[in-house]
């Protein structure tokens, strides 16, 4: 198989990994994901040689198509400042919208490499977001602030939405938790 047709049967199979992610949490299978895309499972494990390798995959996967999301947002010339900040630390790819946080965190125990994998992430490439910032300081758009307890601030909110089941009793999904993180970092609690 050649590398363009390889990285598309990758995108087809994380597709389906996100899909029976969302219906069945953690509990899908292997066969599940050959069922979903019309392969055999023996051709999948050619291509992932275990579930641990899938979910390795997917995490690379989610993050890259989260940097392309960021890009765009960088790249809008029709966005101020202010607009692309809000936007850049919550974005996420369409099809992730509707993430079933509970599952990530039952990722901790029962794969635990992959959810510090996740963390990591998060942790990491802060560098686009803290220009903006500080171009947004510069331009007087917003005001000064420590831009290390900021990022604190948005590990730990999505750290406690991954890592409890803070949003398993609301109504409210993952995307709409960013918004309303971004609202009350960008807005304060002032009436």
């Amino acid at each position: 198989m050649d590398v363009e047709k390889m990285q598309e049967v990758k995108e087809e199979i994380m597709n389906a990994v996100l899909e029976e992610f969302q219906d069945k949490g953690l509990k899908f299978t292997m066969d599940d994901i050959a069922r979903h895309v019309g392969m055999s499972k023996k051709t999948l494990y050619e291509i992932f040689r275990d579930k641990d390798t899938l979910f390795d995959e997917m995490v690379a996967h989610t993050f890259s198509k989260i940097k392309e999301e960021e890009r765009k947002v960088l790249d809008n010339p029709e966005l101020s400042i202010v607009e692309k900040i809000r936007k850049i630390m919550i974005v996420l790819p369409g099809r992730y919208e509707n993430l079933n946080v509970k599952q990530i965190a039952l990722l901790e125990q029962k794969y635990p490499k992959v959810y510090r994998q996740i963390q990591k992430r998060l942790e990491s490439d802060w560098e686009p977001t803290i220009a903006l910032l500080r171009e947004g300081m510069e331009a007087g758009q917003i005001r000064r602030i420590s831009i290390p307890v900021l990022k604190a601030m948005l590990e730990g909110t999505i750290g406690q939405f991954f890592s409890t089941d803070v949003l398993s009793g609301e109504t409210v999904s993952y995307a709409q938790a960013l918004e309303d993180m971004m609202d009350i970092i960008m807005h304060g609690i002032e009436a």
